[in-house]
């Protein structure tokens, strides 16, 4: 009986079972993993969240956002223009096109090189807007639906330890 209750002793004596820490050397704990992917996941959100919460109230802001409205409805208008122009007044849109057509190439390349880059611009400023309500929809969503750790049962003397090892 002695050399039994050593060897339990051994292996599961102290609070610790060497058993388990042994197979966690080579395969990690599934549970404490998913733990702590989840907080990763919850403090990587909430910091999202923070870091996009200033609201844009100011005047100057208002108006850079109403500039920043108008090129694609110009463009869109000025494409129609051409069409009109070439049925109303076709000499005038023929001159036109024929001054398009001596612009040296190099400097078609830097307008489209302008124009992708402020549809770029834009493209992800709307993005990270996006971004951001999706971030605290989901930190809301997460803090609504924790639930909270149980209760300590002060009267289960193994289940203190248990949680104490666990840090519950």
């Amino acid at each position: 009986m002695g050399l039994i209750s050593g060897i339990m002793g051994f292996f599961f004596g102290n609070g610790r079972n060497v058993l388990v820490e042994t197979a966690q050397v080579f395969r990690p704990n599934a549970e404490q993993t998913a733990m702590r992917d989840a907080d990763a996941k919850s403090e990587s959100l909430q910091q999202f969240a923070a870091e996009f919460a200033h609201a844009r109230q100011g005047l100057f802001d208002r108006a850079v956002d109403a500039l920043n409205r108008l090129p694609r409805p110009m463009l869109a208008l000025g494409t129609i223009w051409l069409f009109v122009m070439a049925m109303v007044d076709p000499d005038s849109f023929a001159a036109g096109m024929t001054g398009l057509a001596l612009v040296p190439e190099p400097l078609w390349w830097l307008m489209g090189a302008i124009v992708s880059f402020y549809f770029g611009a834009r493209h992800q400023a709307k993005e990270q807007d996006f971004q951001r309500v999706l971030a605290a929809a989901a930190a809301a969503s997460e803090a609504a639906t924790r639930k909270p750790a149980p209760a300590a049962d002060d009267s289960n003397p193994a289940l203190r330890d248990w949680q104490a090892s666990h840090g519950i």
